[in-house]
């Protein structure tokens, strides 16, 4: 449920805008690695009635078949099209975006997120990338034009570009592209930075470019129960594309007012990983560079996030502007040992959604549901400050048992 604010009728709203599609209504593939039940109709249900999240964003909707789902929901009643930009579906609005890979000579790959405020604009994007890209079907496809050239077909029909999350070894911008955004961007032209699961505010207060950018925590989710793993509370009149744009550029009110995301350690690609030993960097090591494992000397390593950041860092010391909202270390209710299925569901038939449970129910009331051991488990997490091992090299890090 939103919450109201009566200045100015602002509301604050739970957001995860990157979500993807593994498979069409009539079982067509778009993320291959997606699940087959993730699909448009499924996103909408499992956000609105499960989650509790009033404002998602679906980034492949540049895919035909994706967009012949959408117009079903949209003709069949299901779902309908809203004044200030995007679809709703019962109390959640979903905004219309798509993942595309970019590349220059001489540069490692990227990923970028567009967002487009209705179907018609998304379908004449669909058409010009097309012309560019060898299957616009699937997600993520790279698209043969210069970033530059890009940006500017997105910024023309109205659109919104976030580089997607910037720091990871596979297809990050900063990760593997580009050691800063303005040698690939126009930064006039970007609206937002999506940090990815592996970083927080404080990592990417490392880079002086960033500073005048609105963050987002995402998640990436590639199937129906990974939808909020990450998220952002962002004030607004309601949930529309129109009430983004200016949330994401802090007008008139509107604004990012807290991101919540796994914290870092958690990550795929946190730290260093070789392949060569199966090792991550020691948490407490704090180098420029790991071309070498230090552990076995190979030279098989997939550089962590966090020691990428601190090799392109233009400080020493993470700066945040009066601007950037609190991150909110949380860590997502499938990592608790303990949770299973059995207790999430009586859970859910107690407090609805689980925005609920991580932002309402008291400690006491969830101990009346499953138990004062799992209760003070689900707070630890909510408060972020259960016992962690870092991640890195793809394998995600992991809540320490006791």
């Amino acid at each position: 449920m939103a919450h109201f604010d009566k200045a100015g009728g602002l509301r604050d709203f739970y957001s995860d805008l990157h979500i993807h599609i593994g498979r069409t209504g009539n079982g067509q593939a778009v993320k291959i690695s997606g699940s087959r039940n993730l699909t448009f109709e499924n996103i909408a249900e499992e956000a609105a009635v499960r989650k509790g999240i009033e404002m998602i964003g679906i980034i492949d909707c540049h895919s035909p078949s994706v967009q012949d789902d959408i117009l079903t929901c949209l003709d069949s009643g299901v779902m309908k099209e809203i004044h200030g930009g995007g679809i709703a579906y019962k109390d959640t609005v979903i905004l219309l975006g798509s993942e595309i890979e970019i590349r220059e000579s001489g540069r490692g790959a990227a990923h970028v997120l567009a967002y487009f405020r209705d179907l018609d604009t998304m379908q004449d994007f669909t058409r010009w990338m097309s012309r560019y890209m060898k299957n616009v079907q699937l997600s993520s496809q790279r698209i043969y034009v210069q970033p530059r050239d890009l940006q500017q077909e997105i910024l023309d029909r109205g659109g919104i570009l976030i580089p997607a999350h910037v720091f990871t070894p596979h297809k990050g911008l900063y990760g593997s592209m580009a050691d800063r955004m303005s040698d690939v961007f126009d930064l006039r032209g970007i609206s937002a930075i999506e940090l990815g699961l592996s970083a927080d505010s404080s990592m990417a207060g490392h880079i002086s470019e960033l500073d005048d950018y609105s963050f987002l925590t995402n998640s990436d989710a590639h199937s129906l129960g990974k939808i909020g793993r990450e998220y952002n509370k962002i004030r607004m009149l309601t949930p529309s594309f129109d009430e983004f744009r200016l949330a994401l550029g802090r007008r008139d009110g509107r604004q990012v007012l807290a991101n919540y995301g796994l914290n870092p350690r958690l990550g795929k690609y946190h730290r260093t990983y070789c392949s060569g030993c199966s090792s991550i960097l020691d948490e407490e090591s704090i180098v420029s560079s790991v071309d070498r494992c230090p552990y076995c000397g190979s030279l098989k390593t997939v550089q962590g996030v966090f020691d990428r950041i601190i090799s392109i860092a233009d400080r020493n010391l993470p700066s945040l502007p009066s601007h950037r909202p609190p991150y909110y270390y949380q860590v997502p209710l499938e990592f608790i040992p303990g949770l299973g299925k059995v207790a999430m569901s009586k859970l859910l038939t107690a407090f609805g959604t689980e925005m609920a449970i991580l932002h309402r129910a008291s400690e006491t009331d969830i101990a009346c549901v499953v138990g004062e051991d799992l209760a003070r488990s689900i707070v630890m997490a909510r408060d972020g400050i259960l016992e962690l091992s870092s991640g890195g090299g793809g394998t995600y890090g992991k809540v320490v048992r006791k």
